[in-house]
């Protein structure tokens, strides 16, 4: 094989072409990545913060009744609801 015979072959120029674009794209993936993630910690913690700071009220914790019957909920809470319990089932 002379050198104009493998120069004139285009099989490893494809091939280098190919590797260096999936090097790329692997690169832009991780770059995305890295700064999504990122991103979504701030957020996450954020978040976890905000929830640890809403006091939940139980319905067996004593309310202040303001009108309507329902009970009061001090700002700030979430109040739970109350559901009746069943009908007795019928049996034949």
């Amino acid at each position: 094989m002379d050198v104009i015979e493998f120069a004139g072959k285009e099989d490893g120029v494809v091939t280098v072409d190919w590797v260096v674009l999936t090097g790329a794209l692997v690169g832009l993936g991780v770059s995305v990545l890295a700064t999504v993630s990122s991103g979504t910690s701030a957020l996450s913690g954020e978040i976890s913060q905000a929830l640890d700071e809403i006091e939940v009220a139980s319905p067996a914790s004593p309310g202040v009744s303001k009108g309507g019957g329902l009970p009061y909920t001090p700002p700030g809470t979430v109040a739970l609801p109350v559901l009746p319990p069943p009908p007795p089932s019928k049996s034949p």
